[in-house]
């Protein structure tokens, strides 16, 4: 009997390193850390970071880059501003796996590849697209999905896989689409923000911004870098909306502020990002700060009192990019408890011992549902349900849940321990 407890114990434990290799072998990627053991592709990878995609790229579970080496690089490094070289480098992310063997046997010999760039909304037609086709003799060559476009790039070898999460290929040059490298600098395309935010339906924020004098405070980040979440319209119409008409002037500015970052953070940040985030408001440690949750795709900001999901992206020209929100950012400082602004409209009155739930209705029906204690001091997102939906999300990025790896070893515990039983 002793000895087969011994082989259970043995058999368990067996099973349980084995669940844990696998585990690992499964962990997310980080193409930073990958390319930096090549030091031919330093100015690729340096890019990667200061355009913000390798936050992007990490935050994908199914995805290829075509990378460039120093040289192939040197043809976009230093002659193009900062957004057109992240549009040019967008192409070469594929939102789809291809290792060799893939690139040999494709259908037809030819197929088009989605890219990053063409999630970022300014890719009209083809633009966002990648052509791939299959030149036998051991050649694949990469072009512009546009009609018209050549071949000019080729595959030229593998440099690391990790089926099916990550693929890194070498290609020879970079992969052109017609007027990516002519886009208009930042500046230009920011230099009428209220313009953009009213064509993109928040003019009552656009006017705030204005009155307030905020709007001057914004264009001053522009140059280090701005992250705007502008409220749609139908945001400050919605039920549960403070009367703002009740905030002094200077907490009007605080509001305002408090809806944007002093640095360019994309969505694919906001995906990544793990800490408090300071805004324009911040005024001390944990004063006016934001914290994100995802589900799914999406992204949740979380201020201590209301959830707010990231709508659409109006621009992303690196250093600057506005998203829409569904919601008006209602910062803890302001519209906290023990606050007596008034909503407008008004609900029925709520007293101090009655119990409420610390967030409002979720934004929209895709929101999750409002944490229930996201106004506590103590309590964070990943206390939340939106911070479960956090944990799927970062566990969905590795291919298997924590969940799911306990569940199995669980289960073949169970088998074991049975199987030993009947000896």
């Amino acid at each position: 009997m002793a000895a087969s407890q011994s082989q259970t114990l043995s058999l368990l434990a067996f099973v349980t390193f084995s669940i844990l290799a696998f585990a690992s072998t499964v962990s997310s990627h980080n193409i930073t850390q990958i390319l930096a053991d090549s030091p031919d592709y330093s100015s690729f990878n340096s890019y990667l970071t200061q355009t913000k995609l390798a936050d992007e790229i990490n935050s994908r579970t199914t995805i290829t880059v075509l990378v460039l080496n120093n040289g192939a690089m040197s043809s976009l490094a230093g002659k193009h501003p900062l957004s057109v070289i992240k549009s040019a480098l967008s192409l070469l992310v594929l939102l789809d796996y291809y290792d060799p063997l893939k690139l040999h046997g494709l259908s037809k010999g030819t197929t088009l590849s989605t890219t990053l760039y063409q999630t970022t909304g300014n890719a009209p037609g083809n633009l966002g697209f990648v052509n791939i086709t299959d030149l036998k003799g051991g050649k694949v060559g990469f072009g512009s999905a546009v009609s018209g476009s050549k071949l000019d790039s080729s595959y030229t070898k593998s440099v690391k896989q990790i089926p099916y999460n990550i693929s890194i290929l070498e290609i020879d040059a970079p992969i052109i689409a017609p007027g990516v490298l002519t886009a208009p600098a930042p500046s230009a395309a920011v230099s009428n923000i209220t313009g953009l935010l009213e064509k993109a339906g928040c003019k009552t924020f656009a006017g705030l911004l204005v009155s307030s004098g905020v709007l001057k405070t914004y264009e001053s980040a522009i140059e280090k870098g701005l992250t705007v979440f502008a409220p749609s319209d139908e945001a400050f119409k919605a039920e549960g909306v403070p009367d703002l008409t009740k905030l002094t002037q200077a907490e009007v500015v605080s509001l305002l502020e408090y809806h944007a970052l002093a640095e360019y953070k994309p969505k694919g940040s906001l995906k990544t990002n793990k800490n408090n985030i300071t805004t324009l408001a911040t005024s001390g440690v944990g004063k006016f700060d934001l914290t994100t949750s995802t589900s799914g795709d999406e992204v949740i900001l979380h201020t201590g009192v209301a959830p707010s999901r990231l709508a659409d992206t109006v621009l992303d020209a690196t250093p600057v990019v506005i998203f829409t929100v569904d919601s008006v950012l209602l910062p803890a400082e302001l519209f906290g408890k023990s606050k007596s602004i008034s909503p407008a409209p008004a609900p029925a009155p709520e007293t101090a011992e009655a119990p409420s739930p610390a967030e409002g209705p979720s934004p929209t029906a895709a929101s999750p549902p409002a944490p229930p204690t996201d106004d506590a001091p103590d309590s964070a997102p990943s206390d939340s349900p939106a911070g479960s939906a956090k944990s799927k999300s970062a566990n969905a990025a590795v291919g298997v849940s924590s969940p799911s790896l306990f569940t199995l070893l669980v289960t073949f515990a169970a088998v074991t321990v049975s199987v030993s039983l009947r000896f």
